[in-house]
């Protein structure tokens, strides 16, 4: 247990000091809230940016981080000593999760306290669908840290996944401004359940839905993501 807290410190630590990480998660979505705080219904965006920050994390940042410690050989050094390797994705997942609340605190903190937004109407389904969210976003992004080759190839491959979820599943814009179209591809994206879990959490009627879509994504990809994954 000191060893995961540890590691999960430095981790944190380690991300913590990366621009576009913090950039991403923190001051970006707080610009975009601050650009959006003139329209009428502000309240419809809180929920939305919370999984935003999560996708960007688990989806963009946590790939190239994993995949760059293997091919640095991290992982397979990790291997000969007490600290298992898996101890330190563990860590990681923890770090972005970490960060992921930092950057949804900071909104929600605006938003509320500056913006008079109504704190949420269902906080315990909101929490439920946050948690899974951070589950569910993490897992893709070990998938792709199992998939690419190179540190480089897994960031490419999260951003071109991380901006398609975050545009077409109404995290970046409501997706009650999106083209018929683009609303229903977005309908069979993961995120768009997450944001309507969120959204319903916080001034909507919470429905079961939402949740099962997160659990079962965030299962298949574990499982995915574990029979793929490469340590050296």
């Amino acid at each position: 247990m000191k060893a995961f807290a540890h590691l999960t410190a430095t981790e944190l630590r380690l991300l913590s000091r990366d621009p576009g990480a913090l950039f991403f998660m923190i001051a970006f979505p707080l610009m975009l809230l601050v650009l959006n705080s003139g329209n009428d219904r502000v309240e419809i965006f809180l929920p939305s940016y919370m999984a935003m920050i999560l996708a960007i994390g688990g989806i963009s940042v946590l790939p190239g981080i994993v995949a760059t410690y293997r091919e640095r050989k991290v992982l397979r050094r990790l291997a000969v000593t007490p600290v298992a390797p898996v101890a330190l994705l563990a860590a990681q997942f923890a770090a972005q999760v970490v960060m992921g609340v930092a950057g949804s605190a900071i909104v929600v903190g605006v938003g509320v306290f500056g913006y008079d937004v109504e704190p949420p109407a269902h906080p315990l389904p909101l929490l439920l669908a946050y948690a899974l969210c951070s589950a569910m976003v993490c897992a893709i992004g070990f998938v792709v840290a199992a998939l690419a080759p190179r540190a480089r190839t897994a960031e490419l491959f999260g951003l071109l996944i991380m901006f398609p979820m975050i545009f077409l599943g109404g995290a970046a814009i409501p997706r009650e401004g999106l083209p018929e179209e683009l609303r229903r591809m977005g309908e069979y994206l993961p995120l768009t359940h997450a944001v309507t879990g969120l959204r319903d959490g916080w001034f909507g009627t919470p429905a079961a839905m939402p949740f099962l879509v997160l659990a079962g994504v965030t299962v298949v990809c574990t499982a995915a993501a574990a029979a793929l994954f490469r340590w050296e």
